[in-house]
């Protein structure tokens, strides 16, 4: 008897799925088990750690070493006092990118503080991005669209905290202040802090951008600076304790 041919079921089949026909597809999945998963991980909401995936915390002679410890301990801090609070699910839950430097850094915190944190982690082509060992299994993430990384880092998120960082780090914090400036997101919704003043008024003349009237005076009180972990701490615990 001639053996019955297996025909594939259009959700299993892969070429399928992988074919530019499919896109849709894998972008709503993009959605969708985030979704679900951090449904059912009870998670509420975030604090989002932004910052360079160079920083070497072996690397005493780096300028960027100091930011990863500072990180880590602001991470720990947070975890810590996030923790006791006791809700229903799990607030201010620390959230990073996934990979090296500061996102390890905040991971690390956490991990230390027996908190849970998550990292979105993001294949790239030429460069491929580990996820780094501190983040909680069950709440680790990867992402082949950009877009819906940057959606999920953000959506949650009830504070942004970016430390010293390049390209990466700039499109991110600059994409999150142009949503609180158009009211994509209001401003009362997200605490919006720039870790190490002396570095961010170096790459970032935001004075600069007031004089030549490319923002409004309000755009400047969009965000704070703070260079001291225990500043940033209870800066950040002050205003993310009106979010319970």
């Amino acid at each position: 008897m001639k053996k019955k041919e297996t025909v594939l079921k259009a959700f299993k089949n892969l070429s399928f799925l992988n074919s530019q026909e499919a896109r849709t597809l894998r972008i709503l999945s993009e959605y969708l088990e985030p979704l679900k998963r951090l449904s059912e991980q009870k998670v509420n909401n975030t604090i989002l750690f932004l910052g360079s995936s160079k920083a070497d915390p072996e690397d005493k002679d780096a300028i960027l070493t100091r930011y990863y410890w500072e990180a880590e301990e602001l991470a720990y801090k947070l975890a810590k006092w996030a923790i006791k609070l006791k809700p229903k699910g799990k607030n201010f839950v620390i959230c990073t990118g996934g990979g090296p430097g500061i996102m390890e850094a905040a991971n690390r915190g956490a991990k230390r503080a027996e908190g849970k944190s998550i990292g979105m982690n993001i294949s790239l082509p030429e460069m491929e991005q580990a996820l780094n060992p501190f983040v909680s299994p069950e709440l680790s993430f990867m992402f082949h669209y950009f877009f819906m990384r940057k959606f999920w880092l953000v959506y949650k998120a009830k504070a942004v905290v970016a430390f010293p960082g390049g390209y990466g780090t700039l499109d991110e914090i600059f994409e999150t202040l142009t949503l609180v400036q158009t009211r994509k997101i209001e401003k009362n919704h997200v605490v919006i802090l720039l870790y190490g003043e002396e570095y961010w008024k170096k790459i970032v003349d935001f004075k600069a951008l007031l004089k030549y009237k490319s923002i409004d005076p309000e755009d400047i009180d969009l965000f704070a600076y703070k260079s001291d972990p225990d500043e940033a701490f209870q800066y950040l615990k002050e205003k993310l304790i009106k979010f319970l």
